[in-house]
């Protein structure tokens, strides 16, 4: 019979060595656990700028095609915080589109977190769009678009002229 002699010094050493290798993919996953949730916050933050970048030219458009109402878009200031109602599905004046398209944009703007929008004339023959939403998830407040760290809204601005 074979007799196998082990030399007590190395016993528990490949236990030890697995308890190693453990904690070293241990350390890997989590990194990767990391690196998939800030991919998710990234990929819904491209998301919300995408619907933000298409809700503004969407406004932009209705404002073209209602161009001899152009300056009456942004006076007074168009806000979706507003509630807006006017239905023209059965014909609308030049002035009433005004208020239809400030509603069907209120519906838009509203489908983003926190979402805001802003219509309004900084300058003669100039109209300003502002869309705004929380992109971080914290129920931001205030009307964004500024250098104030308390106001917490993502803001994208597009600007059209006459």
């Amino acid at each position: 019979m074979l007799k196998i002699s082990l030399n007590k010094r190395e016993l528990g050493v490949s236990l030890i060595e697995s308890m190693i290798a453990l904690l070293v993919i241990s350390v890997g996953l989590l990194g990767i656990a990391a690196l998939q949730v800030t991919s998710m916050k990234q990929n819904a933050s491209a998301m919300h700028h995408s619907q933000a970048v298409w809700i503004a030219y969407n406004i932009s458009e209705r404002i073209r095609s209602n161009f001899g109402q152009f300056t009456a878009y942004g006076t007074p200031l168009i806000d979706t915080d507003i509630g807006y109602s006017q239905d023209c599905s059965g014909g609308c004046t030049a002035a009433q589109m005004i208020t239809s398209d400030a509603s069907d944009w209120t519906v838009e703007v509203q489908k983003l977190p926190s979402g805001r929008g802003t219509i309004d004339s900084p300058i003669a023959n100039q109209l300003r769009i502002r869309v705004m939403w929380d992109d971080e998830g914290d129920v931001g407040t205030g009307i964004g678009c500024s250098n104030n760290p308390a106001v917490d809204l993502t803001c994208y601005t597009v600007t059209l002229e006459q």
